[in-house]
């Protein structure tokens, strides 16, 4: 199957290092550094699943240069699927499945905007990856975890061969006929412990322990909880209390990347998520206090990183 993969950071890259394993075609849309050591020398991967190198690979800044695809996986981070979402167009055929990545729970409507509702789907991936250095993806823990599902609901012929497909590289499908719910419990999950973590300055097994940060983490929580109900999305009805005994299980040291983006100084998911959860709190009618708060103490952090950074 021939795949294009939009960014080749710590998921793109171990994905498209899997999936080009296993006898795949795949081409990265991605720049700088980066970019050259794809086309010259290809992806290290170091992973329980193995370590092995793979490629070169057919990469470049411009879409258009790659030509269509089977699949396009969006792995960028979230903030920069409005900026790519247009230039997709060279890689969108007449049967191409366009499946979004990212933490948050807009970017399929952003691309669906930009590309038509009938390419894109939904998706969720769980994975520990990060880049050492271009070139070189660092995965650990389980395998990733891929979930897809169609956006208006249920599970097409296009999803379950993409999913055969995802399965024989050492990527787990999960075939999903309520994605946005999905969208919704990781969402429920990754922005409190990001935007807490980011907040106090401290690892998820700090936080968790004090009662007044877990207070803090258990009230956004429940946020989302509430927003999603008000937006009609259907979530399990024990989606809060799975994400606090995922919280509970986290290792020492565990931290989110929007959290280490935003102590690092770089630019981050801020607004993708906590601002995210106060937009569409908004919309709904419903009450975010802790998230306004979360966002009115991280912003201007958020503002400053992107300043020094004129690409973000």
């Amino acid at each position: 199957m021939r795949f294009t993969i939009v960014g080749a950071g710590g998921l793109g890259g171990l994905l498209g290092a899997l999936l080009s394993r296993s006898g795949n075609d795949v081409s990265f849309v991605a720049r700088g550094e980066t970019k050259e050591v794809l086309t010259r020398r290809g992806i290290e991967l170091s992973s329980p699943l193995g370590q092995f190198s793979v490629g070169p690979f057919k990469a470049s800044e411009d879409p258009a240069v790659l030509g269509p695809a089977e699949v396009i996986i969006v792995a960028v981070k979230a903030w920069q699927v409005p900026e790519v979402a247009e230039r997709l167009k060279p890689l969108v055929g007449s049967e191409t499945l366009v499946i979004p990545l990212q933490n948050g729970v807009e970017a399929a409507d952003l691309l669906q905007s930009a590309l038509g509702s009938g390419p894109v789907a939904g998706g969720v991936c769980h994975v520990f990856s990060w880049i050492e250095k271009p070139g070189h993806v660092v995965h650990k823990g389980i395998p990733p975890q891929v979930t897809v599902g169609e956006l208006e609901g249920g599970v097409g012929k296009r999803l379950e061969r993409v999913a055969e497909v995802l399965q024989a590289a050492q990527i787990k499908p999960v075939l999903s006929r309520n994605i946005r719910g999905d969208l919704w419990e990781k969402l429920l999950f990754v922005e409190p412990v990001g935007s807490v973590g980011a907040v106090t300055r401290v690892s998820v097994d700090i936080f968790r322990s004090m009662p007044e940060s877990r207070a803090m983490l258990t009230a956004a929580m429940q946020e989302i909880q509430t927003v999603a109900g008000d937006l009609a999305i259907q979530m399990r009805p024990d989606a809060l209390d799975q994400s606090l005994a995922r919280v509970d299980r986290l290792p020492p040291g565990s931290t989110t990347s929007m959290h280490r983006d935003i102590v690092e100084g770089r630019p981050s998911e801020l607004e993708d998520q906590t601002g995210a959860v106060v937009r569409l709190g908004t919309k709904a009618g419903s009450s975010v206090p802790v998230h306004q708060l979360l966002l009115a103490a991280l912003l201007p952090q958020e503002r400053s990183a992107r300043l020094r950074s004129p690409r973000a």
